[in-house]
């Protein structure tokens, strides 16, 4: 049965990835992508604009489904998320000041509010991993509480340098930290591929020591694992992953937390095949969610962390007060 949902879910992803650049303020039909050349408008957009946006939108939300699988494994938690451990707030505090200094740059064609992300979310990392090197064998708690703390910190910063800021430069930061795929061309989906690839094979390929440390810590150890080894691993995998994501799209919250738990509702809580199925569930989920964005609003476009975020809200709600949300995180 599991091999069947799978397979279900690659055809699935394929029909999406196939159909969704179409889909937009103005629909492209096939047959004028196909008959148009090069120098054609709609063939511009569709290759230069709406290709390279839907393979961004996978990308992040395949990284995103991913990391919130090993997280609420990893704190056995149901409600855990990619940004749990300040890897989102340390990239938002660097895209803020990036704003708020008025500071423009690029470097070999990446822009500076993404440097400026990608600068802040690795010092998030540091900060947390310092914190838990600090306490040699520190439990998930620990890890859990260091980067609570980081992530209050950061954000205290945040409110500080948007309060501070002008009308325009607020505006900026406000739909920065509302999330973006918006993209010309192909150099940002491909700069993330391989930070996914990295992250994702972490994942797929410590399936087993996933499956025993969301069962228990002792039972895993009983087992010959070193947990606090390969939480190590498993954070620095996902948080290097994440924070690419973050400093590329900004924040878009649930998709982390929604897409594994409705994985694990359907296929089950292996992780040999819980992982595969929420990196292309989350994957498809954000395209979609990007999809609608375009369309709803039309001919304006909603951010798309406004759509993951109405989404999540009742989700979130509904995992809180579902006696079977709860069963399903307490038996993760």
């Amino acid at each position: 049965m599991k091999p069947l949902l799978l397979a279900g879910m690659i055809i699935l992803t394929l029909v999406v990835l196939v159909v969704a650049p179409f889909v937009g303020m103005t629909s492209i039909s096939p047959e004028s992508v196909i008959a148009a050349g090069a120098d054609d408008p709609e063939s511009r957009i569709f290759w230069s604009l709406r290709v390279p946006r839907v393979m961004l939108g996978f990308l992040a939300g395949a990284s995103m489904s991913l990391a919130g699988m090993v997280f609420q494994a990893m704190f056995r938690n149901p409600l855990a998320t990619p940004f749990t451990l300040g890897v989102s707030s340390g990239a938002a505090l660097g895209a803020t000041l990036y704003i708020r200094l008025g500071l423009s740059f690029a470097v070999f064609g990446v822009s500076g509010v993404t440097l400026s992300a990608f600068a802040g979310a690795l010092l998030a990392i540091s900060v947390v991993y310092g914190l838990i090197r600090s306490r040699p064998g520190s439990s998930t708690g620990t890890m859990l509480l260091a980067g609570v703390a980081v992530n209050f910190t950061f954000s205290s910063f945040i409110l500080m340098v948007h309060y501070t800021s002008d009308m325009a430069n607020s505006f900026n930061i406000l739909r920065w930290l509302m999330g973006r795929l918006d993209t010309v061309g192909p150099d940002e989906p491909l700069s993330l591929l391989p930070l996914m690839v990295f992250g994702g094979l972490a994942a797929l390929a410590l399936h087993r020591e996933l499956n025993l440390m969301s069962v228990g810590e002792e039972i895993a150890v009983g087992r010959g694992v070193d947990v606090s080894r390969y939480r190590k691993v498993l954070f620095l995998a996902m948080s290097v992953m994440i924070g690419g994501v973050v400093a590329i799209c900004g924040p878009i919250g649930f998709v982390g937390m929604m897409a594994p738990h409705i994985c694990r509702l359907v296929i089950g809580p292996d992780h040999r095949w819980l992982g595969p199925m929420s990196l292309l569930f989350g994957g498809v989920f954000l395209v979609v969610c990007d999809a609608l964005s375009r369309v709803l609003a039309a001919p304006a476009e909603l951010p798309v962390g406004v759509i993951t975020a109405l989404l999540g809200g009742p989700f979130f709600l509904w995992l809180l007060t579902g006696r079977r949300g709860a069963s399903v995180g307490a038996g993760t």
